[in-house]
């Protein structure tokens, strides 16, 4: 059923990706199969979702066919001087290899294997296309929302001190160095959550099943949810709006950023050296490229899932969610690629997920459908506020920034609160006093 659902969701954005001229997620995935692939790290990491249920001979045996096949290419582009301008030179023989177990699946294994393999191709499919959609929604947001809010979040964002021109001052200090640093974290967030995800399923193959939760699910939901948000609020980022975009980091970064908007459409070039002026906030227009993506930060929804999933493994996996996290929230802020409100309103969306996901896994918890409601009451009182009460909140930010806290930190005690109800802490087991005998 759920296989079913995710192919319709896939033809219809098909569908409405043709609406409006552009390649949707499915004809860009299958250019794949031959033309060089927008991330080859992003394939690889679907590849190694999907040998989770392989034995290790199988995995070594389809790790090798995946880089054989990327060879044959890369000799076949050499021999007829294809040079690769756009995309990365590898990746294609991941693809392939992960539809090839799918034919194995249904031609050559039958009952629970059979399962089992398609499981895991679905697993590497899903974490693949999911990124193709999200492509394809932000062209979709771009292409269909003509007016964007960023005045309004502009003015909110007073409330927290205007942290992304704060970050943004930080990190172009910084120079060639600071930037290409977050910029590595922040495009590879996919790879560290696939490091995440292979540490929860790691015994799958050896108990022919998948956990009950883990990241993964989170990943997709947020990725299927968010971009919705965007059609609602539709925000541009202070880069964008405010700023000369492309042109600010292209004279710092080793590489120019692969980011849309020259700067012609901002409202003025105030980013990140001057904030913006406490003024009415009103609609503006902007052009048909830049994607509409700031409210909410799925970047940093996604490294708070990263975070959340990664506090049951070990120490380096535990330091490496929690740097992740907050690698990827400099980023986001300092790139001008978001405001510090959109990052509130990221975190409870995460939690919200979060909190809806383990409750359908425990049958709907009441407890936790309380706390699933709470967090949609919080993330849409957050998106009310930033709408309509923007001007109030930055004329008293000693009010509105510690309730914006508050309520973020309000769902974050909540969440940590049911999860310790639902999964609480095992300390060793007491020795058994002995009890001294009767005479």
């Amino acid at each position: 059923m759920a296989a079913v659902v995710a192919v319709g969701f896939f033809i219809a954005m098909e569908c409405v990706a043709r609406h409006y001229d552009l390649p949707g997620p499915l004809t860009t995935q299958a250019r794949e199969f031959v033309y060089p692939p927008k991330s080859g790290p992003l394939l690889y990491a679907g590849l190694a979702l999907m040998m989770v249920v392989l034995t290790w001979r199988q995995r070594f045996l389809a790790l090798g066919t995946a880089v054989g096949v990327d060879l044959v290419i890369a000799v076949v582009r050499w021999v007829l001087d294809i040079k690769v301008t756009h995309g990365h030179p590898f990746g294609n023989g991941a693809l392939w290899v992960i539809v090839a177990c799918a034919v194995i699946a249904l031609t050559r294994r039958t009952g629970p294997e059979r399962v089992l393999l398609l499981k895991g191709v679905g697993l590497g499919l899903l974490l693949v296309a999911g990124r193709k959609t999200g492509d394809t929604w932000l062209l979709i947001t771009s292409k269909s929302r003509h007016l964007v809010l960023d005045p309004y979040l502009a003015l909110a964002d007073h409330a927290l001190g205007n942290p992304s021109w704060v970050m943004g001052r930080v990190i172009t200090a910084t120079g060639a160095f600071g930037f290409n640093f977050l910029d590595t974290i922040y495009g590879q967030l996919a790879v560290a959550a696939v490091v995440v995800a292979l540490y929860q399923l790691r015994n799958v193959a050896a108990e022919r099943r998948f956990p009950r939760h883990h990241l993964v699910r989170t990943f997709l939901l947020i990725g299927l949810l968010g971009p919705g948000i965007y059609m609602i609020f539709p925000v541009v980022g202070p880069v964008f709006a405010y700023g000369t975009g492309t042109d600010h980091w292209a004279s710092i970064a080793l590489w120019s950023p692969q980011i849309p908007s020259d700067g012609h459409w901002a409202v003025a070039n105030l980013w990140p050296q001057t904030p913006p002026p406490m003024a009415a906030p009103h609609s503006i227009p902007f052009d048909e490229v830049t994607p509409r993506n700031c409210m909410p930060s799925l970047h940093t929804a996604w490294a708070t899932a990263i975070f959340i999933h990664s506090r049951k493994g070990p120490r380096l996996l535990r330091y490496g969610g929690a740097f992740w996290l907050i690698a990827t929230l400099c980023a986001t802020l300092g790139f001008g690629y978001h405001y510090g409100v959109d990052l509130v309103a990221g975190v409870v969306f995460t939690l919200t997920i979060e909190a809806g996901l383990r409750s359908f896994d425990r049958a709907w918890d009441r407890t936790g459908l309380r706390l699933t409601a709470y967090g949609t009451t919080v993330f849409v009182a957050l998106l009310v506020s930033y709408r309509f009460l923007p001007t109030q909140m930055a004329e008293y930010p000693w009010l509105a920034g510690p309730l914006l806290l508050l309520a973020m930190v309000s769902v974050i005690y909540g969440y940590t609160r049911t999860v310790a109800r639902w999964e609480p802490a095992t300390g060793p087991a007491r020795a058994r006093q002995p009890q001294p005998e009767l005479l």
